[in-house]
């Protein structure tokens, strides 16, 4: 209940109840499943031990069911393999090993056991045997289960931020990208016309200046004298394309979509790259660094790597030396036309590349 004070609006306060949990998987595989198909009913076969929680577990593998009235079943149950004075918590489920691969672990909707002494918990009929003899999952008299399993510890309150009120209004996010973005392919009030590879492109000089420090000199300040107001504005050294693209994120802060079979995904990537450094778009070229990262081959990591140097992109010249650090990656591409480039433009990471060669060279 809550205390109001006097004018005041009620104390408002929340908690939840949490417990912390570990979570742990074991694989347990029976091969010569015939051999095991003479085991009396309620006897069991047991898993080597392995640990969830802190404490020591055990599959129990029954070939002919757990009690009598399981009989022609198989039956797979779960034990404590430590004598405890505590009594544990637990969710568990058993699978055949090939369902289970790379799946989450599916337990919201397990009971949660209580395992002490020698009670165990399971699955009596996890499969009929004559099932699994005529199923998919026995191979050359071998199958395999998973037991996935989470230990619980003791439940506790935590305190936790108050509820938000209620809401009757709903913000829709920001979309001051798209009205930029039409406010350059409309060219409305636009005041500046840029020149890129013999292509021309209307913008606003206010805007590019504020995105731009090198842009804000040319534009406005002591640069400015340079450029004429009325005169087309000259980018060299720049593909059409790329200006385009450099110019769509000052105005959206984002890319435009790039389709790889147009121009290549990769070498736009490290144009622009370029062209971000050039004008100082530090999260252009961060962009451009996080592409250029998962586009590193054996055919490319010399480019790469040049110009990551060039540019002083750390992270990307660390995720070159990171697929170089295989010996095979190293020696492919030190056998490729991109590394006489390399060798030539930036002779102290050839340096570096040759000492890291040496040390893979047993």
């Amino acid at each position: 209940m809550s205390s109001t004070a006097a004018g005041g609006k009620p104390s408002l306060s929340a908690s939840a109840l949490v417990a912390d949990t570990a979570t742990g998987s074991h694989h347990f595989t029976i091969d010569l499943y015939s051999r095991t198909k003479g085991i009396p009913t309620g006897e069991p076969l047991k898993s080597c031990p392995f640990t969830v929680g802190g404490h020591r577990w055990l599959v129990l593998y029954y070939p002919n069911g757990d009690q009598a009235e399981n009989a022609g079943y198989i039956s797979l149950r779960l034990i404590l393999a430590e004598n405890t004075s505590r009594t544990l918590r637990a969710q568990h489920q058993f699978r055949f090993a090939g369902e289970a691969e790379n799946q989450a672990l599916p337990l919201a909707a397990e009971p949660l056991n209580n395992f002490a002494g020698l009670a165990s918990w399971g699955n009596s009929k996890f499969i009929r045997a004559e099932a699994l003899e005529k199923s998919k999952h026995l191979r050359a008299d071998s199958f395999a289960v998973r037991c996935d399993l989470i230990v619980v510890s003791d439940f506790r309150a935590v305190e936790t931020p108050e509820p938000a009120p209620p809401a009757f209004v709903t913000v829709p996010p920001s979309d001051l990208h798209l009205h930029l973005g039409n406010l350059l392919l409309a060219e409305k009030g636009a005041d500046v016309v840029f020149e890129a590879g013999g292509e021309t492109f209307a913008a606003h000089r206010c805007l590019i200046a504020a995105r731009s420090p090198v842009f804000s000199a040319e534009l406005f300040g002591e640069m400015k004298e340079s450029v004429d107001t009325t005169a087309v504005v000259k980018i060299d050294d720049m593909d059409a394309q790329v200006f385009k693209a450099l110019l769509y994120f000052v105005y959206t802060d984002t890319l435009p979509e790039m389709k790889r079979e147009e121009a290549g995904e990769d070498a736009m990537s490290q144009h622009l790259l370029v062209a971000a450094d050039r004008y100082n778009l530090d999260r252009l070229k961060l962009i451009c660094e996080d592409k250029l990262c998962r586009c590193i081959q054996v055919s490319t990591v010399a480019t790469i790597l040049v110009l990551a140097e060039q540019h002083h992109c750390s992270g990307l010249k660390k995720a070159c030396f990171d697929f170089l650090s295989s010996q095979a990656n190293l020696k492919a591409a030190m056998a490729s036309d991109g590394f006489e480039h390399l060798s030539q433009s930036c002779p102290a990471i050839m340096k570096e590349l040759i000492s890291m060669l040496s040390a893979l060279v047993p």
